[in-house]
């Protein structure tokens, strides 16, 4: 019996997290096994007891449920590459990575396997990622019937001459306008499904990101290995979307200032290239604080957690 596992990294969060762990215990599953590997990223509040207390009522159920605990926060890329390897050393024939801040629809890992056994050379794939009933950026916009149905992704977009990456669809109500399975740019890291020989070929999430891009670099490389990065409309996921990092905030700008910088000086044209350069010389004197520190620590090579102290 081939086996699935899924990544829910946890850090400070763990009522967030049983919430998607009880949407877990729902999930179909036909001729395959599943194992849910909860990865705790150092955290300092009363996560583990609440995570342990979940595993012990479902000891009689289906779900099998495994705790690694990290020492300290790892951050995105490492803390799921810790769960990553544990797949891998365990027979893991699928990989998948999902946010704590999510709810899936029952047959989510159907309708990827599907595709996955359906596209020759498809590696990653992810799903269609709506808000969850108000959670949206713009909450005042929905009719009640609509909410629940707000694009939070339908496939990725990157923007090679400014290396902007974005989501397609976002804020839109679904009508169906994103219902067809097709090749994307990028697929979130809220929600991805990993055959295992895209590990095997290019590794794990490269841990200099910490926060932010890991998932666009991964399924860049992926790409560049032959493997296809598919949209999969007839997966649901839903995103209790945090606002912490939204854009404007420190986190935020510091991480993607930098990580931006590694992500384009990597995979961007030339002439991107050298605009990249000159924008963060201008960001270095003229922008936001963090937005300074950021160019400053690609600069000097300071990643994976470089100088946040959040």
């Amino acid at each position: 019996m081939e086996k699935v596992f899924l990544i829910v990294l946890n850090w400070n969060g763990g009522k967030i997290t049983i919430n998607c762990l009880r949407s877990l215990k729902n999930l179909k599953i036909n001729k395959i096994a599943i194992e849910i590997v909860v990865v705790d990223n150092g955290s300092t509040d009363d996560s583990l007891k609440i995570i342990e207390d979940f595993k012990s009522e479902t000891k009689k159920s289906h779900l099998k449920l495994r705790i690694l605990r990290n020492e300290v926060n790892l951050g995105f890329a490492e803390g799921n590459n810790v769960g990553i390897r544990y797949a891998l050393k365990n027979g893991a024939r699928w990989v998948l990575i999902l946010n704590n801040d999510t709810t899936v629809a029952p047959d989510l890992l159907i309708q990827l396997i599907k595709q996955s056994s359906l596209i020759n050379q498809s590696g990653i794939l992810g799903p269609k990622i709506y808000f969850a009933p108000g959670f949206e950026y713009h909450k005042n916009r929905y009719k009640p019937a609509q909410r629940g149905k707000v694009f939070w992704y339908a496939g990725g977009i990157i923007d090679w001459r400014n290396v902007y990456c974005s989501h397609r669809g976002v804020d839109e109500v679904d009508e169906g306008q994103y219902d067809r399975v097709e090749t994307t740019d990028f697929v979130s890291g809220c929600a991805m499904l990993v055959k295992k020989e895209v590990f095997e070929k290019i590794g794990l999430f490269d841990p200099r990101y910490f926060l932010y891009l890991e998932d666009v670099d991964f399924c860049q490389r992926a790409k560049k290995a032959g493997f296809k990065i598919i949209y999969v409309p007839d997966g649901k996921v839903w995103h209790y979307n945090a606002s912490s990092s939204q854009v404007g905030g420190a986190l935020h700008d510091y991480f993607i200032t930098r990580n931006r910088l590694l992500f384009g000086m990597k995979y961007a044209p030339a002439r991107t290239k050298i605009a990249l350069l000159k924008e963060s010389f201008r960001l270095l004197f003229k922008g936001r604080l963090w937005q300074k520190i950021g160019v400053r620590d690609f600069y000097l090579k300071k990643f994976g957690k470089g100088s946040w102290k959040g």
